[in-house]
C-alpha cells in the first residue's frame, strides 16, 4: 500500500486511488442500475492493479459472508495475522492489529480530504443480513430490477453495516481493504443469479433501472425485510453508540458532478460507461455482464 497515486484527488498512494475513484463516481453507481456492473469492474481493476503493480498471484478473493452472518465479531477474517486486522478501538475506532493499524487514509470520511486511521465498528445485529436466507431470497428473484434491489439492500448492507465506521460511508468506503473482498461477493451472488439463465440474465433484459441515484436515502439499505424477520432471540434493533464517521453527502466544489455517458433517458441500458477515472480502462455495462469476456475469471463455488 506504499505504491504512490496516480493523481487523483486526495491519493497519495495507489490504494487511495481506488477510494479517490468511488468517490468521485458514488451519486450514479448507487441505488442506480450499474450497482452491481460498475463494482465487477472496479474489484477486477483492484485485482489487476495488486498483480501489476505489487506482484500478488493469488486472484481476487471473496468474504462469504453467509458463513459469518451474525456473528462478524467472532470472523476469521478479522484475524490480526491471517486476516485483516480486528475492531475499532477507543473513541476514534481506530484499528490497532493485523496489517493496515498504522495505515493512514488520506480521503474520508465522505468527500474530505483528510488523514486518518482505518476505522471499525463491528456488529453482529447487522452482519444477519448476510444470511443464507437473505441471499437466497435475492437468487430466487425472476428478474432484473427485483434482484438488483434485493442485493443492494440485505447482502450489500451486511458487510457495509456489520463491519462498521468506515465501511458504513457510502462515499469513502474504499478506505477499508474489506470493501473488495465484500463487493466480490456480491458479484459472486450475480454471476450465481445470471448463470441459472444466461442469455436472457446477460442480456438487455439483464440490467436496467434509474441511472442516478439518491444517496439521503438510508445506507446500505434496510437489512431485514419484513418477510424474513431476525431468528429468535436475535436483537430486534441495533445497539447503541460505535456508528459510522460523519456521512455528509454534500458534494464540495472541487468534486464535479458525475455525469452519466451511454444511451438518452433515465434508464441504465449495456451501452451505458462505467468510468474507471484512470483506474483502468472505461467499459461499457454490456461488456461486464459475463465474467467470461475480457474480464476472464470465473467463481468456483
Amino acid at each position: 500500500m506504499s505504491k504512490p497515486s496516480k493523481g487523483l484527488r486526495g491519493a497519495r498512494t495507489l490504494f487511495d486511488d481506488f477510494q479517490s475513484a468511488h468517490v468521485s463516481v458514488t451519486e450514479i453507481v448507487h441505488y442506480a442500475g450499474q450497482f452491481l456492473p460498475y463494482h465487477r469492474l472496479f474489484v477486477w481493476a483492484h485485482e489487476q492493479a495488486l498483480e501489476r503493480e505489487c506482484g500478488y498471484k493469488g486472484g481476487q478473493p471473496y468474504w462469504d459472508e453467509t458463513v459469518d452472518a451474525g456473528s462478524f465479531t467472532t470472523s476469521v477474517i478479522f484475524d490480526p495475522v491471517f486476516g485483516f486486522g480486528g475492531n475499532g478501538v477507543g473513541a476514534t475506532r481506530c484499528i490497532a492489529d493485523g496489517p493496515f493499524a498504522n495505515y493512514t487514509n488520506s480521503l474520508g470520511p465522505s468527500y474530505a480530504i483528510n488523514d486518518h486511521c482505518i476505522q471499525r465498528s463491528i456488529t453482529d445485529y447487522v452482519s444477519w443480513a448476510a444470511h443464507t436466507q437473505y441471499r437466497n431470497r435475492c437468487l430466487a428473484m425472476t428478474n432484473w430490477l427485483d434482484f438488483w434491489q434485493c442485493v443492494e439492500a440485505s447482502p450489500h448492507t451486511a458487510g457495509h453495516g456489520g463491519v462498521g465506521a468506515q465501511m458504513s460511508n457510502p462515499i469513502s468506503s474504499p478506505g477499508d481493504p474489506l470493501f473488495f473482498l465484500h463487493h466480490a461477493w456480491l458479484d459472486q451472488i450475480w454471476a450465481q443469479w445470471q448463470a441459472v439463465d444466461p442469455v436472457t440474465r446477460r442480456g438487455p433484459a439483464g440490467m436496467g433501472g434509474k441511472n442516478k441515484g439518491n444517496l439521503t436515502l438510508e445506507f446500505p439499505g434496510q437489512p431485514f425485510p419484513s418477510d424474513i424477520p431476525p431468528p429468535p432471540g436475535f436483537p430486534t434493533s441495533p445497539p447503541a453508540g460505535g456508528g459510522p464517521p460523519s456521512a455528509n453527502l454534500t458534494r464540495p466544489y472541487d468534486v464535479p458532478e458525475p455525469v452519466i455517458i451511454g444511451d438518452p433517458g433515465n434508464v441504465t441500458t449495456l451501452n451505458h460507461v462505467l468510468q474507471m477515472v484512470g483506474l483502468t480502462a472505461d467499459r461499457t455495462v454490456g461488456e461486464v455482464m459475463n465474467t467470461r469476456g475480457f474480464l476472464c475469471y470465473r467463481y468456483d463455488v
